[in-house]
């Protein structure tokens, strides 16, 4: 009786509404030609998102707010504000928004001469990217995990949904 006791006092915790799900039906990726390069005037190209409705009912994507894993930093709010239809993609240009600093991962990581990919809610990996890599030893893939809490609405029962979700930073190098 002890153990099973035991057992639920520390694992309850784990299946609270805090805990990321274990996937969601919308799926969603941000790009910038700003992590690409040094310069300030890369940050004038803004943020691309791209959508996946998985669903067989249209959704309504609101907001995606990147949560801050320090208590001392503040979460960072993307509104979004784009339908998707069932099945469907959809994908907006916005202006830019710094996600990187809300996590410290990614910070560290792009000191260390990574190049940010894109940031989603999906594992990426080089055959999706359509990337073929001759030389493995010269080329490396890195991921930074951090939470978000997707709010999007059903457009068929307008039910709103707040998905906690992780997003994953996906970082890319070449050695020379």
């Amino acid at each position: 009786m002890h153990r099973i006791l035991a057992f639920v006092l520390i694992f309850a915790p784990l299946a609270g509404n805090s805990q990321p799900t274990d996937d969601s039906p919308v799926k969603f990726a941000f790009y910038s030609s700003a992590w690409g390069g040094s310069s300030e005037d890369n940050l004038q190209s803004g943020l691309r998102l791209v959508i996946e409705n998985q669903t067989d009912f249209p959704v309504h994507l609101r907001s995606i707010e990147f949560l801050s894993a320090d208590e001392t930093a503040e979460s960072t709010l993307v509104n979004i504000d784009l339908t998707v239809p069932a099945g469907g993609f959809a994908e907006q240009e916005m202006p830019y928004i710094n996600l990187i600093p809300i996590n410290q991962c990614a910070v560290d990581t792009l000191d260390e001469s990574w190049r940010l990919v894109e940031i989603s809610n999906y594992t990426l990996n080089p055959s999706v990217r359509r990337l073929i890599i001759e030389n493995t030893s010269a080329f490396r893939i890195y991921q930074c995990v951090s939470t978000v809490n997707t709010h999007w609405i059903n457009g068929t029962t307008a039910k709103q949904h707040h998905n906690i979700e992780w997003v994953l930073y996906h970082f890319e190098s070449t050695t020379n």
